[in-house]
């Protein structure tokens, strides 16, 4: 157990994904006896996956933005965020934060996510550690020339962070830098950045796998996602469940978040000529459909349970298609008019990711890489492998909630100067 002298934390998480690792990583951090006060807020969204950590209290303002964290990504996107209230709810946030600063004198700041986390961090004038989520160097280093101008760009630097944010994780009170990977890692400390890779924790999972149903184990298995945010999660689906070829037979596993209305879900998926049908007694799910052979099945809240099962993916997801493929399933996407999802988001994930999601075009594409993938399953190992490799092993968690005590946490800013030794040279890890 830490001591007493225990300064509070406050995390500030930047989106849906990095809520999830903001809370693994916090999860970890009360399994190691930390007892102290842990404070956050959500700089995107509204911080469900935040809440689930034991003892954790969320401060500040919380808002649903339009492009739903996005907003970088398109014009449009920043237009409708700007006109739902982006700049008053960071005017907030900041207001927060420095309230926050001057209840806790002597508290630390965890960021989770990218600029916007970090150079709050740095402005609450404490001690801060980093986590960058989002950013790697697999996106421009592998097929170097898919997006030429920003690869050159990359390259260039030698990084895919930029130098303000060099800048911010390089100062004297940032007292941690971890990102996703050994390759993202060693970019950074050519630039004098003392960045770590322990590991990521969007492959590490709660431990309890069920079992395959029997009423599953003869069928194919498509695990579908979606996303998480609306109303674009519709649209993707309504995409996805359109582009199935007819005849196909398998099970259609849908997890989704729990912010999904039945009757509009009901909507969405009737349209594309599903008929509702009963479940199967021994799989846990909230409604069920057929469409000829298909069975759709919906489980909100069932993306852990499920994940075990599938045998391929289906997805217009972010986090949720990282963990996936982290677990050695491959996956087909097939983007469309965002603001997440896009074509480019897609390419830029596929690419991360060494190609273990194959972005799709087309429905006509779609089908294709579909059937190929349910007819050879050597093809889907070798980009399920490749999939596992990118994202690492498990255990991240653990080990970063283990440098934030020692390198945060401890009374005094004492930092353990044998850190950085237990862990894998991040400039070796992951080059495969």
């Amino acid at each position: 157990m830490l001591p007493s002298s225990t300064p509070p934390l406050l995390v500030l998480s930047n989106g849906h994904g990095e809520d999830l690792i903001a809370a693994r990583v916090l999860t970890a951090l009360r399994q190691q006896e930390h007892d102290a006060l842990m404070e956050g807020m959500a700089l995107v969204g509204l911080g469900d996956g935040l809440a689930l950590v034991p003892g954790f209290r969320p401060i500040g303002p919380r808002q649903q933005l339009p492009s739903g964290g996005f907003g970088n990504q398109s014009f449009t996107g920043l237009l409708q965020d700007l006109r739902a209230g982006l700049g008053d709810l960071i005017l907030a946030q900041w207001r927060s934060i420095r309230q926050w600063r001057n209840a806790h004198p002597h508290g630390v700041v965890l960021a989770v996510g990218d600029l916007l986390p970090l150079a709050l961090a740095w402005g609450s004038g404490r001690p801060y550690g980093f986590i960058g989520t989002p950013k790697s160097d697999w996106t421009w280093f592998t097929n170097w020339g898919t997006t030429p101008v920003a690869d050159a760009y990359h390259r260039c630097k030698g990084s895919e962070w930029d130098p303000w944010e060099w800048w911010l994780m390089g100062r004297g009170r940032c007292r941690l830098v971890v990102v996703r990977d050994g390759l993202t890692a060693r970019g950074l400390r050519r630039q004098g950045v003392n960045a770590l890779a322990p590991g990521n924790p969007m492959v590490d999972g709660s431990g309890v796998e069920p079992p395959l149903p029997a009423s599953l184990r003869r069928q194919r298995r498509l695990l579908v996602l979606p996303g998480s945010r609306l109303p674009e999660c519709l649209i993707n689906l309504e995409r996805l469940l359109a582009a199935l070829p007819r005849p196909l037979a398998a099970v259609v596993l849908l997890a989704t978040g729990p912010q999904l209305d039945p009757r509009t879900l009901a909507t969405v998926v009737t349209g594309q000529g599903f008929a509702p049908c009963s479940s199967p007694a021994d799989v846990g799910c909230r409604l069920t459909w057929r469409r000829d052979n298909l069975l759709l099945l919906w489980g909100p809240g069932c993306f852990e349970a499920w994940l075990p099962w599938a045998e391929l993916g289906l997805a217009t997801a972010g986090t949720a298609t990282e963990q996936l493929v982290g677990r050695g399933v491959p996956a087909l996407s097939l983007p469309g008019p965002g603001p997440q999802f896009t074509p480019a988001f897609a390419r830029r994930q596929s690419r991360l990711l060494g190609g273990a999601v194959v972005p799709c075009l087309s429905t006509r594409q779609f089908r294709q890489e579909l059937g190929r993938l349910l007819a050879d399953p050597q093809y889907g190992r070798v980009l399920g492998r490749r999939g596992q490799r990118r994202m690492g092993p498990p255990g991240g968690s653990e080990a970063i909630a283990r440098l934030v005590r020692q390198r945060l946490l401890l009374p005094h800013g004492t930092i353990n100067p044998a850190a950085p030794s237990s862990w894998p040279s991040p400039g070796k890890a992951h080059m495969r």
